[in-house]
């Protein structure tokens, strides 16, 4: 893969301008965690050479003094929200991000519910939790929310929630995904801290948009196109602008939060430390960028990912039209359309031409490779051996697996599994290649080539099964598909 960005620089940088700000604050400081602090796959996407875990690593080099509190929402709790890119509900997120924290060194302290109006799903989370001794602590919505700075500043408002225990002086606020409530959490703290005498601060930890970019830049525009669902809009800092006369990149909801940070504040200290949204943040990842032609690129492919990803949505009734139409307005924004992504025109026209469903995968040197589904093999699965061997200098027509070993695997699939395809899916056909991969050489030699697979391109002329879409995150392959499902044989006949 290409590099863009320049991580052991970003790691360096930001540690050191964490620690910094620690040392503006008296007795603690509290920092919001904005994306995902592990696995942030979007980041690593869109700013090629960023790693997914870089946050957690930067993170290690402050442990002593952190410990992580996690929120999700009482509503993200009751309608089973699911983390896109891993496939696990929120609930189960906390739990897995909760061992993985600790497996890693780093203390984290409690749970904290959001949102709270009653829901019987949070109480029965809470009690889940507290099974399994981990510390919850529960707030409530809060009427008028963030504008009634008055009654959100009262015993009724902040005062409501409960106080949450720390213990060190950097308390990192994290969750599962967007919206869970972490920067109201942090806000509430700053409240009730100030009532037991206690100085405390805040800070924003957030990776996008990157505010010392350009507002229209493709990586900021990749970012919203991520956030469709919540109606994120990133937008000058008019904060920043009034204060300093410079122009700086923030997004909505922190601009709409910013004067109950600031009132609080002088509350507080009588005086807020902060004029702006942007000055609230430590986000050093535009200092770190190295090629923006490269990044420029990944996010362009990005943000095209994503509209093909919420119409697949749709087509699930698990995403609305308006959330494809924001994408397609940030596609005519970058200067793209789907044609952009020369695997879409690959795959698409070939399956005009076919008649049945195909796929295509650009490879690190820009050639092209396609594939078709066949009696014994899905397009996708077809696709992975021929990019394979195309990798390992073999010739198109050699067969890696012999007809004769997939016949009995299809058999066994439709005759005893209750299966309806018969075709090998992606992970069926790279386990019949690493057995064949024991007696046969050009098996081996393909094999060996999977790890070339991860970051290129593909896309597919219908939707991929589940089964699918897990082999191609797992390898790393950044795959889009048409919204159409694929039509049964016995359908197609009717």
């Amino acid at each position: 893969m290409k590099t863009g960005f320049d991580n052991e620089k970003y790691l360096k940088m930001q540690s050191e301008h964490i620690l910094e700000r620690i040392g503006k604050f008296g007795d603690k400081l509290y920092l919001e965690f904005g994306g995902k602090l592990y696995d942030d796959y979007h980041a690593s996407r869109v700013l090629p050479g960023f790693e997914p875990d870089s946050k957690l690593r930067m993170l290690m080099q402050l442990k002593d003094q952190a410990e992580i509190v996690i929120v999700i929402s009482a509503m993200d709790i009751d309608r089973k929200k699911v983390r896109g890119d891993i496939g696990i509900t929120y609930d189960e997120d906390v739990l897995r991000l909760k061992q993985l924290f600790e497996d890693m060194g780093l203390y984290v302290s409690s749970v904290v519910v959001t949102h709270f109006t009653g829901q019987e799903t949070a109480k029965k989370f809470k009690e889940r939790m507290r099974k399994r001794n981990i510390n919850v602590y529960m707030h409530y919505f809060i009427e008028g929310y963030p504008s009634n700075i008055p009654f959100i500043m009262s015993d009724e408002g902040f005062g409501k929630n409960d106080y949450i225990i720390t213990t060190k002086p950097l308390v990192v606020v994290t969750a599962p995904g967007p919206g869970s409530g972490k920067m109201a959490t942090c806000l509430s703290q700053l409240y009730h801290e100030n009532k037991r005498g206690i100085k405390a601060g805040y800070a924003k930890f957030e990776t996008f948009p990157i505010w010392n970019i350009p507002l229209k830049h493709p990586i900021n525009l990749a970012y919203e196109a991520a956030t469709a669902d919540l109606d994120d809009v990133n937008m000058i800092d008019p904060f920043h602008l009034e204060a300093y006369k410079e122009t700086t990149v923030n997004y909505n909801r922190d601009i709409e939060i910013f004067p109950v940070l600031n009132a609080m504040f002088e509350e507080i200290y009588g005086l807020s430390p902060y004029k702006s949204p942007t000055d609230m943040g430590v986000n050093m990842a535009g200092n770190c960028i190295i090629d923006d032609d490269i990044c420029c690129e990944a996010s362009k492919q990005e943000i095209i990912r994503r509209y093909y990803t919420t119409l697949n949505r749709v087509v699930e009734e698990k995403a609305n039209e308006s959330e494809v139409l924001k994408i397609d307005f940030l596609m005519k924004q970058a200067g793209i359309t789907t044609d952009y992504r020369k695997v879409t025109v690959a795959a698409n026209d070939r399956a005009l031409k076919l008649g049945v469903p195909t796929a295509a995968i650009e490879l690190e040197d820009g050639t092209i490779i396609t594939s078709k589904t066949t009696d014994l093999l899905g397009a996708s699965a077809a696709l992975l051996l021929n990019a394979l061997k195309y990798l390992g200098g073999i010739d198109h027509d050699t067969h890696l697996i012999s007809p004769e070993a997939i016949e009995p695997i299809a058999e066994l699939k439709v005759k005893f599994l209750g299966g309806r395809n018969p075709r090998l899916h992606t992970d069926e056909v790279l386990i019949a290649l690493s057995i064949a991969s024991i007696s046969d050489e050009n098996a081996k030699i393909a094999l060996s080539q999977i790890p070339k697979l991860k970051g290129l391109q593909a896309h597919t002329s219908v939707m991929l099964s589940p089964a699918d879409i897990r082999t191609f995150k797992r390898l790393g392959i950044d795959v889009t598909s048409e919204p159409v499902r694929t039509v049964k044989k016995k359908d197609k006949e009717a």
